[in-house]
């Protein structure tokens, strides 16, 4: 039995790991892996490096097979103990509040939050003057003629109909939700057009759905107003009863009562709906037959902030599987730069687990192409990163999509990992989503790994003077194009030109002297990027082979790049901070910051891409000992930085900063409460203290970390923690019989 197996992790995935020369856990993994498969929400915060993406993808694999096997030999799905244990927890936590609620309610946590949904879910109320606040039922149906009744009980405005999980809960204001107001008007995608004629309260509107046709109508007491809308045909996504109101309230009929005007035939109550079409959304259960027939409504769900992280992600998924037969696990990549046609296509085909990125993953969930009505784990890679993109909102609204309960009794799982977790958005989100997360700390606020070997070198123009005969240099931003700038002339502007010049100089000269043949090159902008490759490729394209990775590059070129730089067909990747997080490249001796990143803990990820895998790593920083003009293109910028040659400062609605870097070093020493060590502009760099005799890229000679003592020493307390439970279920069944034959 392996180490991993020791976890709980299944054979066929513990001999793919094998097969990766992974022999021991790492503490994140030997942390995570029992509480995902334990079925519980889980925060993980690491150094980036130790195993983060294998500890979430483990356990989702296994969970996800184990479900489709089930599925397929036609047994019921069922949960395991420690699941069950979770569900009764959770059961008896909320009191069973969903659960002694007749099965056609509106929802209690699917709602605005000025929304009251009374405890039995018929009637729901918003004394909201100002806004409109909705609410959806917790089943829809897929196909067949349905309809419900929805009596006004108070003065007010309300609009009522149908909407898909994709629709906001402001119905009838996008494309995926159809309602009928008080006002006599229709609504979808904002477009209010005349219907019928205006209800009010004591009113009664029947809401009729035709699913085979296409059709939406409405009854008022009785009154057949006519076909309302026609749904478009490559629709695929169950609807559900919807509801939007301010300052109202309405009382709903979904069948359990007569119906007080009778449905047109052939329309029946939606209660009465086959179990075989109905879908839960955030309260209910998911039935068997729906997870057998649904192609595209995926079991996990993983976001990831760049399209080389997601990549990354579900080439592991991909080697973790490898041994997984019978049924086949399917996973998809999702992210833009990829002909939506072929994701479309797959999607169609049959996914379990979506690595994507959050952009392509929105349109194809707007456009109903995939479907969150079967996901059970919801995982955010680098969720400091996303949040701080500006994805909170899209978040939020895929978690209010998902199931919270799934057919076997697990609770929806959210996973959240970076290497920076302990981020106030972060935290605030996980209160607001997480039910009850396991926080697993390894290492507190952001730390740099022991086997990183970080330094500074400060690129002084006053005391360094070489940039004033250069005869050859590096083709700087062109912020100075229009300044004064000349050898002798020491302005404020001057310095900066030199400093910039002087970071190429100081760039090739640590490539030289550490005699680096494989690095990455961090950059602050990609116009720096794309300059210093030139530059490189000047002076020696065949000795200083070098690609770019940045995000105005094509998604198939930075693709072909990372690949060319990982198989060590060019030296040195030259990239923004889109390469900061998470990527793994094996072995990687050497990084070189040209510029400090402003985010301090982009710091972290930088220089964590050395270091990795208990080798040792050099990252050097060129930090500039005078503030040093740099673009800065902000939402006042109509090109973003195209074409943009607007050297004005932003306090003017320019595009230039001054960027003072010693203050950005002094943030981040204090961030990571340390002192970085300063080197000579030689890039001598003494090594007695960090490990004796150093090679960069190789394990360290005289120590092991501390993770794999940590691991080893764990193995055989699991092995015996194993036994002893094997003895207690033992003795539990030889006394529950004796019992029995007393």
């Amino acid at each position: 039995m392996t180490a991993f197996e020791e976890f709980g992790v299944l054979p066929e995935i513990a001999k793919a790991i094998e097969e990766l020369d992974w022999t021991l856990p790492t503490d994140i993994q030997a942390e995570g892996i029992p509480l995902v498969l334990g079925g519980g929400d889980v925060l993980m915060a690491a150094e980036t490096g130790s195993g983060k993406t294998a500890a979430f993808c483990l356990p989702i694999i296994q969970i996800v097979w184990e479900t489709l096997k089930d599925i397929e030999s036609g047994k019921s799905v069922k949960a395991s103990h420690t699941c069950i244990i979770y569900s009764l927890f959770f059961f008896l936590q909320f009191k069973f509040k969903y659960f002694l609620a007749p099965p056609w309610t509106m929802s209690m946590v699917d709602r605005g939050s000025a929304i009251a949904v009374t405890p039995c879910g018929l009637r729901v109320q918003s004394r909201e003057q100002r806004e409109w606040h909705g609410t959806r039922c917790t089943r829809g149906v897929l196909s067949g003629k349905w309809g419900f009744e929805a009596l006004v009980t108070d003065e007010g405005l309300c609009r009522v109909g149908w909407s898909t999980l994709a629709a906001n809960l402001d119905l009838g204001t996008d494309r995926f939700g159809y309602g009928f107001g008080g006002t006599g008007k229709k609504s979808n995608n904002r477009q209010f057009d005349d219907y019928g004629e205006a209800f009010g309260k004591s009113d009664v509107i029947s809401c009729l759905i035709d699913l085979d046709n296409g059709y939406i109508k409405f009854l008022k007491n009785g009154v057949d107003l006519g076909n309302a809308f026609q749904i478009p045909k490559n629709n695929n996504s169950p609807f559900f009863p919807a509801v939007v109101l301010k300052n109202a309230e309405m009382q709903f009929n979904f069948g359990e009562k007569p119906f007080k005007y009778t449905l047109p035939a052939p329309y029946k109550p939606i209660n009465s709906c086959p179990v075989d079409v109905l879908v839960s959304n955030t309260n209910g259960s998911v039935n068997t037959e729906t997870l057998k027939t649904i192609n595209n409504a995926p079991q996990a769900i993983i976001i990831e902030p760049s399209r080389e992280l997601a990549e990354q992600t579900c080439e592991q998924i991909k080697k973790f599987k490898k041994y997984l037969e019978a049924p086949k696990i399917r996973e998809l990549l999702v992210i833009g730069g990829v002909n939506v046609k072929d994701q479309i296509s797959a999607l169609q085909s049959g996914v379990d687990i979506i690595v994507a990125t959050p952009g392509r993953l929105e349109d194809l969930i707007q456009g109903g192409y995939v479907m969150l009505t079967h996901c059970r784990f919801f995982v955010l890679d680098e969720a400091d990163g996303l949040l701080k993109q500006g994805y909170t909102e899209l978040i939020e609204r895929l978690h209010r999509q998902m199931p919270k309960i799934t057919a076997d009794a697990r609770r929806l799982q959210m996973i959240v990992c970076s290497a920076t977790l302990h981020a106030f958005e972060v935290k605030k989100m996980a209160d607001k989503l997480m039910h009850f997360p396991t926080w697993v700390d390894l290492k507190g606020e952001d730390a740099v790994p022991e086997t990183v070997h970080h330094v500074v070198v400060m690129v002084d123009p006053q005391k360094d003077k070489s940039w004033t005969n250069l005869k050859r240099h590096l083709i700087t931003d062109g912020v100075h194009a229009e300044d004064n700038v000349r050898p002798g002339n020491n302005t404020a502007e001057t310095l900066s030109e030199a400093v910039k010049m002087l970071k190429g100089e100081y760039c090739i000269k640590a490539i030289n002297e550490h005699k680096m043949d494989k690095a990455i090159i961090f950059c602050r902008t990609k116009l720096d990027c794309d300059n210093l490759e030139k530059y490189m490729k000047q002076i020696d394209r065949n000795f200083y082979t070098c690609v770019c990775l940045h995000g105005d590059r094509k998604p198939h070129e930075r693709k072909s790049n990372l690949e060319a730089f990982k198989q060590g067909k060019v030296k040195f990747l030259i990239c923004t901070d889109v390469a900061a997080r998470g990527l793994d490249i094996s072995g990687l001796p050497f990084m070189i910051n040209v510029t400090l990143p402003d985010e301090k803990s982009n710091y972290v990820h930088r220089i964590g891409r050395v270091g990795r895998a208990e080798r040792m790593g050099l990252a050097i920083s060129l930090v500039s000992s005078i503030p040093e003009k740099v673009w800065y293109h902000g939402e006042w910028c109509k090109s973003r930085g195209r074409n943009c040659w607007n050297t004005n400062l932003t306090d003017v609605k320019g595009c230039c900063i001054w960027y003072n870097e010693p203050q950005y070093l002094a943030d981040i020493e204090d961030h990571l409460n340390i002192t970085i060590q300063q080197v000579e502009p030689d890039f001598k760099i003494p090594c007695d203290e960090f490990d004796g005799k150093v090679v960069y890229g190789q394990k360290r000679q005289q120590q092991g970390t501390g993770y794999v003592t940590h691991t080893a020493q764990m193995v055989p307390i699991v092995q015996e923690l194993s036994k002893l439970e094997s003895q207690a279920q033992i003795l539990y069944l030889e006394r529950h019989l004796s019992a029995g034959r007393k």
